[in-house]
């Protein structure tokens, strides 16, 4: 095979990389328990018929086809679909409300851009079970607190409710949908090639930015100034549809201010949802977050730590006949939770295993030579500083302890 490279939308991930990714991911759990909502994980492959019909417009993005058994199958679209399938699955089980968070990839068959992909990892959080504003108030100011944790002084979400849209076709929320993407001109043309007649668009536009808050949305904000955020984390955005069509209340998306990427989370509530897929009424309410946009924010506005290798020492040993000493000094550094390697070959010379940490980053070697195994002693060398002191083997793993 000559062609090693990955398929159009999907990525590798070095460790320096994925070492970010697991930071950023960590974070979001954090910051999900604090607000009680406890994991859940759903399968990667689900039958066609589950996504079908309940997302709208997108249904051309599935990644789908036959399986082995000839069923119709789908890679996970979203993760708000298949939740709804195990609320009306576990309904009897379940404490009410449901607040659970999920953390898993989708698969899109969309054109790759800055910030999107055919695979991507979503971090959903949503409450089932209860209609009140509350409960979308809970996880809307839950999708500004991950931002505000983060770092971040300067994201909003913008806030509107598709009651306040109940008037205005679906065809028109789509294209409306996409204006700040398209601008006016183009929601208007959009509207057009849909079926609507020219008129008719200007003035769905029209009514939709004359919109004012109703009392779900003045509400749903005093709730989060209660919370302690201040109005510039939140506002009124009338043009904002979201374009999914199961979509029922309040709506909400986060952006980051001066980023050059677009908005970094969605949520909505979904009050049909669940009944659609099971028949068991149940109401429900939540977001999906952009894990990859958030990543690049992180990274644009300096919040994305230095990410070096975990290991903290290497054990390099001078001659092939010290392997067994170093192993032993290997497990006492592994037992005390210091996190160390030994290179993997008895015949490798000592300058490149430490050319070795150089390159991976270790900040300490651990050196066995003769002299160290007779005085049962080890040279410990700080490989940034290149000082070196030879010392007790219990002494060594005391400081790098404390390091």
């Amino acid at each position: 095979m000559n062609n090693i490279q990955t398929l159009k939308g999907f990525r590798d991930f070095l460790p320096k990389e994925a070492k970010g990714r697991q930071w950023l991911k960590r974070k979001i759990e954090d910051i999900f328990e604090l607000w009680g909502f406890d994991p859940m994980e759903t399968p990667t492959l689900e039958p066609l018929e589950l996504f079908e019909g309940k997302i709208g417009e997108e249904e051309q993005l599935f990644f789908k086809f036959k399986d082995n058994a000839g069923r119709d199958v789908a890679l996970r679209y979203d993760q708000t679909v298949p939740t709804c399938r195990v609320v009306g699955q576990y309904a009897q089980s379940l404490p009410m409300p449901f607040r659970r968070y999920q953390i898993q990839p989708a698969f899109r068959a969309e054109k790759p851009q800055k910030g999107r992909y055919r695979e991507f990892v979503q971090c959903d959080a949503d409450i089932f079970g209860e209609s009140s504003y509350l409960a979308d108030a809970e996880v809307i100011g839950l999708s500004i607190d991950i931002y505000k944790r983060l770092g971040f002084k300067n994201a909003c979400v913008s806030v509107n409710d598709r009651e306040l849209l109940a008037k205005i076709p679906y065809k028109a929320i789509v294209a409306i949908d996409k204006l700040e993407k398209i601008g006016e001109l183009g929601v208007i043309r959009d509207m057009i090639e849909k079926g609507i007649e020219r008129e008719e668009a200007i003035k769905y536009l029209k009514q939709v930015r004359e919109l004012r808050p109703n009392e779900r949305i003045l509400k749903i904000f005093d709730y989060l100034k209660n919370l302690g955020f201040d109005e510039s984390w939140y506002k009124f955005e009338p043009t904002l549809s979201r374009s999914f069509s199961y979509s029922s209340g309040p709506i909400w998306e986060v952006k980051i201010k001066n980023s050059t990427g677009g908005s970094v989370l969605g949520g909505e509530r979904y009050d049909g949802l669940v009944e659609k897929i099971s028949g068991i009424k149940m109401p429900g309410t939540g977001f999906g977050l952009g894990f990859d946009r958030t990543l690049e924010a992180c990274q644009e506005f300096g919040l994305l730590p230095e990410f070096s290798t975990v290991t903290k020492v290497l054990v390099c040993v001078m001659d092939g006949e010290y392997f067994e000493y170093g192993m032993q000094i290997l497990k006492n550094l592994r037992d005390v939770g210091v996190e160390s390697e030994i290179y993997p070959s008895k015949e490798v010379k000592i300058d490149k295993q430490l050319r070795y940490a150089n390159k991976k980053g270790i900040p300490y070697v651990m050196i066995v030579g003769a002299d160290e195994v007779q005085a049962k002693k080890v040279s410990l060398k700080n490989m940034k500083t290149g000082e070196q002191e030879t010392t007790f083997v219990e002494d060594a793993i005391k400081k790098l302890k404390t390091k």
